[in-house]
């Protein structure tokens, strides 16, 4: 499981890193102006009806069932059925795009209503979400390969493909001079990105063998228990989007530049959820579902008490980076071209608030298969919404004393409720029992995260002087300075720590009174 983990983890870091050079060239692009704030409601438009109908819902029902019917009819069956959702997802989503190409204006006027009040932010936001909505018909196929694919243990081509749309959208932005402006040169190359995931996935099926035997939709035993499980995931998912609606939302009613500085943050934001948390996910809910198919209950708790306990030593330092030095992260990564300090510091605060709620936002990833593994989406999608509910009606009691930083803090604060509701409720029911392992890495993780925040705080300073001799990069110089001191620092105390409470991370028998921490 481990190398699994990690290999996913290792591509998602790929993902993450050609996504900086993405945002940065957006950043200096289009800085946190109008065509910024324009670019990005186009853009989250299809990514959050993608999350509501494609990763989070279709996995959940998808990925448990086709290992069940995997384990029970073999591959041919696993192919039919997989090719029956495919069309009948790909019939779905055709019904949304025409829907949403007629109705473009309606949709921004709900999800975007601050932007009627500007009538040239409004029509360019309405064109540039015709030219983005496509993706979502490519990204939702691709979501459903993707699950087939990490079902048979094959995770690469679906962990490579958001790195096309990474390159896709910097090639297209690089020859912003053939568009009419740099945001539908960036749109047009997210729209790209979409069909040429798709290519990549269908190759990698075919490839391995598994590509759907294509066929109309038939309410077979198998699809409709995928059914069954699809409906309240769906609501589920659709829970936690309309809490990035209300974001979406309540940030177009800010200033010109606050949606974009909920952007920037959001961007630092995702990168140990997508490296950390995601790649968690990814491979903790297929082996949890092979391994629950198969009668071991206990080994799958024991992958998921490793899966948490890697989450949470990997994350800390960053939830720690985003509370003690947001502002340098913001400076060191954006400021240039067109995004400006004081557009940076601006985001920085928005950054601070969502780094509240990182520890619980990657920790779901390994909870919830909890109960996805078991074939149950109901009791997260009740979590799910009344973690929203709770979000929601703290984004209306903050956003007009703190603005776009009471956004992001009551999302953070929605996560935390949805984590403890998850735990509280498969611990009761058995299907979540924390070990010694998970114990004894939380809390050296949180000895080490205390010495990286001394670190952090009071190296700041020695560390700027430094970096001035790096002249126009200083800030570059400073931000890699004490990013690499921390890690050190953390990394040190962290090992220390852990071998001192007796985890072993090596191969071998584990001795009495130790927390052996091999891959199954």
């Amino acid at each position: 499981m481990y190398k699994n983990l990690l290999s996913v983890g290792g591509l998602t870091l790929l993902s993450r890193a050609t996504g900086f050079l993405r945002d940065v060239v957006l950043g200096a692009v289009l800085g946190a102006g109008l065509l910024a704030d324009a670019f990005v409601v186009a853009q989250r438009l299809p990514n959050h009806f993608r999350a509501i109908f494609g990763e989070g819902a279709w996995n959940a029902a998808f990925v448990p069932t086709y290992s069940r019917v995997l384990q029970g009819e073999g591959l041919e069956g696993a192919r039919r059925f997989s090719g029956q959702i495919f069309v009948g997802l790909l019939i779905l989503q055709l019904i949304l795009l025409a829907l949403a190409f007629v109705f473009t204006p309606t949709l921004i006027d709900l999800l975007a209503p601050g932007f009627r009040n500007e009538p040239e932010k409004f029509e360019l936001t309405q064109t540039l979400t015709r030219i983005t909505f496509p993706y979502l018909a490519f990204v939702t196929l691709v979501t459903l390969q993707s699950g087939a694919l990490n079902a048979h243990g094959r995770f690469v081509a679906a962990a490579f493909a958001p790195v096309l749309m990474n390159l896709s959208m910097v090639a297209f932005l690089a020859v912003a001079f053939l568009f009419p402006n740099a945001g539908a040169a960036a749109a047009w190359g997210l729209a790209a990105s979409g069909a040429m995931q798709l290519a990549l996935t269908t190759f990698a099926a075919w490839r391995a063998g598994i590509l759907e035997i294509f066929s109309l939709p038939r309410l077979t035993a198998e699809t409709k228990q995928f059914l069954a499980m699809l409906g309240p995931a769906v609501i589920g998912s659709a829970g936690v989007q309309i809490a990035l609606f209300a974001d979406t939302i309540i940030s177009s009613l800010l200033p010109t530049g606050g949606p974009s500085s909920i952007y920037y943050a959001d961007r630092i934001y995702q990168l140990p959820l997508g490296v950390i948390g995601i790649a968690a996910g990814t491979v903790l809910l297929p082996q949890m579902s092979r391994l629950r198919a198969a009668g071991r209950s206990d080994d799958a708790l024991r992958a998921q008490n490793r899966t948490a306990a890697v989450s949470l030593a990997l994350t800390a330092p960053f939830f720690v980076a985003f509370l003690t030095i947001p502002d340098l992260i913001m400076k060191g990564v954006f400021v240039r071209g067109a995004f400006t300090a004081s557009d940076a510091h601006a985001a920085a605060n928005v950054l601070a608030a969502y780094g509240l709620g990182i520890l619980a936002v990657v920790l779901l990833r390994s909870a919830v298969p909890s109960f996805q593994a078991a074939g149950d989406t109901r009791v997260p999608m009740a979590a799910a919404l009344i973690a929203v509910a709770a979000n929601v009606a703290l984004k209306i009691a903050l956003f007009t004393p703190l603005g776009a930083p009471g956004l992001a803090a009551a999302t953070s604060f929605g996560a935390w409720v949805n984590l403890v509701l998850i735990t509280l409720l498969a611990m009761r029911r058995g299907l979540m029992r924390p070990d010694a392992l998970l114990v004894k890495t939380a809390a050296c993780a949180g000895a080490a995260s205390l010495v990286l925040a001394v670190f952090a705080l009071f190296a700041r300073a020695p560390l700027a002087d430094l970096a001035r001799h790096a002249g126009r990069f200083g800030e570059e110089a400073h931000l890699i300075l004490t990013g690499l001191g921390g890690a050190l620092v953390y990394a040190l105390v962290l090992l220390v720590g852990l071998r001192l409470a007796g985890v072993r991370l090596r191969r071998g028998p584990a001795r009495k009174g130790t927390a052996d921490a091999r891959p199954a």
